[in-house]
C-alpha cells in the first residue's frame, strides 16, 4: 500500500517547491533508499506533462572513488552532469543514505581536491540558476541512518520529517504559502536596514548588508525551509562568533567552532574537535575565507538538532553564517567552491540590532 504521506510530499515538492510545468525536463537525483519517494515524484511529474529522468547515486561509490581513485580520477567531471546542468529545467535532489559516516576516514585534502575540481560543473549550474534557466529543490527521504544521527527511532524520525515539512497539515501547499506571507513581512523590514550587530555568548559580530537583498526562503529550494537570508558585504564582518552546534561537513563533525573576522576575512579559527578539517576547508580557495551568507532561522516546528543542516539551519531561534559561496540573487557574489553553514543558538540572551535598533531577542523577532 502506498504511503499517503509520501503522496502529499511528492505533490508538494513537484507542484509547490519546483513548480514543474508541462514540457520541462526534470532530473531526480537520489540513492536507492529513496525509491519510494522518487517513484511518487516521478508520477507527479508525469501528471503535469513534464519529462522525468532519474539518476541514482548508489551507496558506497563516493567512498570508493575518494579512497581508491587517483588524483586525475578525482578531478574528472562527468559529461553526464555537465549535460544535466546545461539543459535541464528542474533538478530535485533527494537526500537519504545508508551510512552518513561513510566519508569520515577520508583525508580532508582528498575531499577538498574533488570539490575544487568540480568548478566547471558548478559554474554551469550557478550561471543557469542565476539566469532563471534552471531551478532546484533539495529534500530528504527519512532513513535509518538519519534517525540514528538524530537519536530517534525510524518511525519517530519519519514523524519529525513530515511535521517539519508540514506534510501532516490538511493542505501543505497552503501552509507553505502562509509561511511565505509571514516571512515577507520580516524581509521587508530587513531590506530597509544595512548595519547589523549580533550578540550572544562568546559572540560579538558586526556586518553590513548595504546594497544587498534579503531573501524569503519559503520552501521552494530547501525543503523544508523557514529562514530569511542575505549575503553580507564581503569585507564588512568584524568580530568573533562561536557556533553552538557542531559543524557538519561530508558526515564529519567539527565541534565548538570559533571564528574571528577582520575586514571580512577569517583571521583566526579554532575547534575543540575536527580543527584539521576546519583549516582545510578554509583553504579551499580565497572565497572560502569569507562569509557568503547570514541567515535567521524561522521554523519553530524544528526544535531538535538532528545533525542535518537541511533541517538544523531552519531551527527557529538560531542564526547561521556560511563560509564561501554567496547566492547571486542577494547581490555581488563571493565566489567559492565551498558553501558551509554553521549554526549559532540565539535563544539564551541572543540579540540582533539593525541600524542600532533591537529587532531580535532570545530567538524571536520582536519588530517586523
Amino acid at each position: 500500500m502506498r504511503d499517503q504521506r509520501l503522496l502529499k510530499y511528492a505533490q508538494t515538492l513537484i507542484n509547490y517547491s519546483l513548480y514543474v510545468k508541462k514540457g520541462e525536463w526534470v532530473v531526480i537525483r537520489g540513492s536507492e533508499l529513496a525509491m519510494p519517494l522518487i517513484k511518487e515524484c516521478y508520477r507527479e511529474i508525469l501528471k503535469v506533462g513534464a519529462h522525468p529522468t532519474v539518476l541514482l547515486n548508489p551507496e558506497g561509490l563516493a567512498e570508493i572513488l575518494l579512497k581508491e581513485g587517483s588524483d586525475d580520477q578525482l578531478q574528472f567531471n562527468s559529461p553526464i552532469m555537465m549535460e544535466v546542468y546545461s539543459k535541464s529545467n528542474k533538478v530535485l535532489n533527494i537526500l537519504g543514505d545508508h551510512n552518513l559516516k561513510a566519508l569520515t576516514a577520508i583525508p580532508s585534502e582528498r575531499i577538498a581536491l574533488q570539490r575544487r575540481s568540480g568548478a566547471p560543473v558548478t559554474k554551469i549550474y550557478n550561471e543557469r540558476v542565476a539566469q532563471g534557466l534552471m531551478d532546484w529543490t533539495l529534500c530528504l527521504y527519512p532513513t535509518e541512518s538519519g534517525a540514528q544521527e538524530a537519536n530517534m527511532s525510524l518511525s519517530d524520525y519519519e514523524d519529525f520529517v513530515f511535521e517539519a515539512c508540514l506534510i501532516n497539515n490538511p493542505d501543505p501547499i497552503a501552509s507553505w504559502q502562509k509561511i511565505h506571507d509571514d516571512q515577507e513581512v520580516m524581509v521587508d523590514y530587513l531590506n530597509n536596514k544595512t548595519q547589523f550587530h549580533i550578540i550572544a555568548p562568546d559572540t560579538d559580530l558586526t556586518l553590513s548588508t548595504e546594497n544587498r537583498i534579503w531573501i524569503n526562503f519559503d520552501g521552494h529550494h530547501n525543503f523544508p525551509s523557514g529562514e530569511v537570508f542575505t549575503a553580507p558585504v564581503r569585507e564588512s564582518l568584524n568580530g568573533t562568533i562561536r557556533f553552538t552546534f557542531p559543524g557538519i561537513y561530508s558526515g564529519q563533525e567539527i565541534e565548538d567552532i570559533q571564528l574571528t573576522f577582520k575586514d571580512g576575512k577569517v583571521v583566526q579559527a579554532s575547534a575543540k574537535r575536527g580543527e584539521e578539517l576546519l583549516q582545510s576547508l578554509l583553504k579551499t580557495d580565497e572565497g572560502s575565507q569569507y562569509a557568503g551568507e547570514f541567515a535567521i532561522g524561522t521554523n519553530y516546528g524544528i526544535s531538535k538538532f538532528t545533525k542535518n543542516m537541511l533541517f538544523d539551519e531552519k531551527i527557529g531561534g538560531t542564526i547561521h553564517v556560511a563560509l564561501g559561496k554567496s547566492y547571486p540573487e542577494c547581490g555581488p557574489v563571493n565566489d567559492s567552491l565551498l558553501h558551509w553553514d554553521m549554526l549559532c543558538d540565539m535563544k539564551n540572551g541572543g540579540q540582533i540590532f539593525a541600524d542600532g535598533e533591537l529587532f531580535y531577542e532570545n530567538g524571536m523577532f520582536i519588530k517586523k
